[in-house]
């Protein structure tokens, strides 16, 4: 669509209200037009590339824009998406980490690491990388596994546990 749909056009397409509550309309990508975009027309921010600092500062960017622009900043909702590769070996880690991207994406698993966020190391420094995000922000963490689904959700339980004694994550009900 780009710039063929006008201000008024996308107005129109955003303030129609389906029947219940409307669903909110949320924007992926982290380079400064999705940025724009994010903090003028979106609801939320989803983005799979970048460390939690840089997250950080592209999510205070997206707010300052929205704020700039009228809206009230605390209304949007950040999230981040990373794949996970946990094993308590960290090139075992990697290994399999490398192997799923590449599989997956039919590419080196360097050239998609340099635009995904990954995490591949053990279970230990997990809680670590997902803190750094909502530290950051984050209020929705989006996570993948690459292989050992098992493994993944007893590392991600534990991790979950211990943001949740520090406040970052909610506690499961």
């Amino acid at each position: 669509m780009g710039r063929s749909l006008a201000r008024r056009e996308w107005a129109a397409c955003t303030d129609a209200a389906p029947l219940g509550r409307p669903p909110p309309l949320w924007i992926a990508g982290s380079l400064p037009a999705s940025l724009e975009r994010a903090g003028k027309l979106f609801d939320g921010w989803l983005p799979n590339a970048g460390d939690a600092a840089t997250w950080g500062r592209q999510w205070a960017e997206i707010k300052s824009i929205a704020r700039a622009a009228g809206r009230d900043a605390d209304r949007l909702t950040g999230a981040m998406y990373l794949t996970l590769s946990v094993d308590d070996d960290p090139r075992r880690a990697q290994a399999r980490l490398d192997a799923y991207l590449e599989q997956y994406y039919g590419q080196p698993a360097a050239v998609v690491r340099a635009r995904q966020q990954c995490y591949a190391g053990p279970s230990s420094g997990l809680a670590n990388c997902l803190g750094g995000y909502a530290r950051a922000g984050a209020q929705h963490l989006i996570v993948r596994f690459a292989g050992e689904h098992e493994r993944h959700f007893a590392a991600v339980a534990c991790a979950r546990a211990t943001l949740a004694s520090e406040g970052l994550l909610q506690s499961r009900a």
